[in-house]
């Protein structure tokens, strides 16, 4: 998606239920929408085209064996998108962003172990290619966690 998709109400409506249920039927968004099932298939079908939403199932990493949680800031002197591509491929990460400010990504990692969290930091991010920091940050618990976005 370039440019921001226009959402007209139907669209928020229908983002609102996704967000409460991603796997309620046409049936019922189209009760909540005033809209026929085939019309709520199409719209959601094009809010999923344009990437507006993706229909996933959300895992808790906790209740599958993996409570040991981190954020590692990384500093690279390489390129940037490089060096995301390479951390991003490895085992327990679960995401990586780019940022600004004191470091250039942030890598989300999950585990079973802190050994494990420690070989992922200094056996594998610190020996990508073009990293000359990373600075680990360990999760004691997750206080907020939303899938629900202002304006939907």
């Amino acid at each position: 998606m370039s440019a921001a998709a226009h959402l007209d109400e139907i669209d928020r409506i229908l983002l609102r239920e996704l967000q409460r249920d991603g796997r309620a039927s046409y049936t019922a968004l189209a009760e909540a929408t005033g809209l026929s099932a085939p019309a709520v298939r199409q719209r959601v079908q094009r809010l999923r085209d344009e990437g507006v939403v993706q229909i996933v199932g959300v895992t808790d990493p906790m209740a599958l064996g993996l409570p040991v949680m981190a954020l590692i800031g990384v500093r690279t002197d390489a390129d940037v998108h490089a060096v995301a591509d390479r951390i991003g491929e490895l085992s327990g990460v679960i995401y990586v962003v780019l940022t600004s400010g004191s470091f250039d990504l942030f890598v989300e990692v999950v585990c079973e172990k802190p050994a494990e969290l420690l070989k992922i930091l200094n056996d594998h991010v610190k020996r990508v290619p073009g990293v000359t920091r990373a600075e680990a940050f360990t999760y004691f618990g997750i206080h907020t966690h939303r899938f629900a976005w202002p304006g939907t």
